[in-house]
């Protein structure tokens, strides 16, 4: 299964290219209905300083959607943007966020943590302190917020397992995902978050609440039994996926290959995450970066990534950098059900969200700039998906390059199915 193959090409491994239909929102056709047209646009999020990345979003149980996001690449000052009209413009943001998140050294993330016993509702802001090489160090860890009031108040950064603490980590991406656990087959206030280290070994950590204040268990690898390709694979920034529409009892992970030499691994567990099933590649329609999933109501997932497209013939014919074993085609999501993941199928089609330009280019391509993906995506009641990324999508800088900004988009899949039909 990992025969190693030559040093210069690596389109072995689960690559190839994918057979289901690929919808294209970068670019609106002729004669598209009047009700389809939405799907063609997208909000501008932030796009106040020359570079914005990363972003996570949160619906908030009034209806409006909370973005976070960071102020460079993966680092900078925590800003924040919220909608109240569903996506279709954001006009405020956090008042009097903490002063801790001015110093934030990687991309937040945010989770609803819902209780059994009848607590509110919590909402959970993380942030970890990679080692960046920039001359400053770090002191390792992970920073965690939270907020009981729906995001209107905040408290400030708690550290947890930094170099003065017993257990030390130094992670990146806390916590790519964040998931509920199962206790006797009925769900407990008890959440299950993982990341990974500069070695890629991925960690898990289990947050409860002792009378009213959080506790983090400690770190420890989950994947050890599957090392191998762990390492080889560069695994990283996974997405975990409750089976049944978030209520069975399997989880499904994806991962990130950060070395592209193989496709996304996906992988199951049946014991709340204790042990993992031997670790295979995605069909390349799932092939990507930083997965994340949501389900709507009909029980199908909408999966947002960066788009890793490793098919030998695809680059050769489409990759307007001429990288030697990959392109992409930037945002985008997959859709289909846990059937097909856990089944390794296709799935039922793609969609390229956006356009995210390369240096040179002028007009939307197959090939994009790579730099994006990160989504925030919520679902609203009626089955809205209102999905939130960063990257190049046109506006440019004093300097004549392209600005890097947050945008977000709103779907209704089933306006994409007629498009598909």
């Amino acid at each position: 299964m990992f025969k190693k193959i030559s040093d210069r090409f690596y389109f072995g491994n689960g690559a190839g290219d994918y057979t289901i239909p690929l919808v294209r929102l970068d670019v609106m056709p002729e004669k598209t209905p009047d009700e389809l047209k939405y799907l063609y646009d997208f909000s501008v999020v932030d796009n106040g300083l020359d570079y914005i990345g990363h972003p996570d979003a949160i619906l908030l149980k009034d209806g409006s959607i909370l973005d976070v996001y960071p102020s460079a690449h993966g680092k900078g000052a925590i800003r924040s943007r919220i909608s109240r009209d569903g996506g279709l413009t954001y006009t405020d943001s956090i008042r009097n966020q903490p002063k801790s998140w001015e110093t934030s050294r990687e991309t937040p993330t945010v989770y609803r943590l819902e209780f059994s016993d009848g607590t509110p509702d919590k909402i959970l802001l993380t942030s970890g302190n990679p080692n960046w090489h920039d001359g400053k160090g770090t002191i390792g860890g992970f920073n965690f917020s939270l907020s009981d009031d729906e995001g209107k108040t905040w408290s400030e950064f708690e550290l947890v397992f930094s170099k003065s603490d017993k257990v030390t980590v130094i992670p990146t991406v806390v916590m790519a995902s964040l998931t509920r656990l199962k206790e006797n087959g009925k769900f407990v206030d008890k959440w299950m978050g993982f990341f990974h280290d500069a070695s890629f070994v991925n960690y898990k950590t289990i947050l409860s609440f002792v009378d009213g204040k959080p506790v983090w268990s400690d770190p420890e690898p989950y994947f050890s039994a599957h090392r191998r390709i762990e390492k080889k694979a560069n695994m990283c920034e996974v997405e975990v996926i409750r089976s049944d529409k978030g209520q069975g009892d399997e989880l499904c992970l994806i991962a990130r290959c950060n070395n592209k030499r193989y496709n996304s691994i996906i992988s199951f567990s049946k014991d709340e995450g204790k042990t993992w099933s031997k670790p295979r590649f995605v069909p390349s329609a799932l092939n990507g970066e930083r997965h994340k999933a949501d389900y709507t109501s009909d029980g199908r997932l909408f999966i947002t990534f960066r788009s890793i497209e490793r098919s030998k013939q695809k680059v050769i014919d489409f990759s307007a950098e001429k990288m030697k074993n990959w392109f992409s085609e930037g945002w985008v999501a997959w859709v289909g059900t846990y059937d097909d993941l856990k089944n390794g199928k296709e799935g039922q089609y793609r969609i390229k969200l956006a356009h995210t330009y390369l240096k040179n280019q002028t007009e939307p391509a197959l090939s994009a700039n790579a730099d994006t993906g990160y989504c925030g995506n919520v679902v609203l009641p009626d089955d809205t998906i209102v999905t939130s990324t960063y990257g190049a999508f046109g506006e440019k800088n004093a300097d004549g390059s392209y600005k890097t900004y947050v945008v977000s988009k709103i779907i209704k899949l089933s306006d994409i199915d007629k498009l598909v039909k």
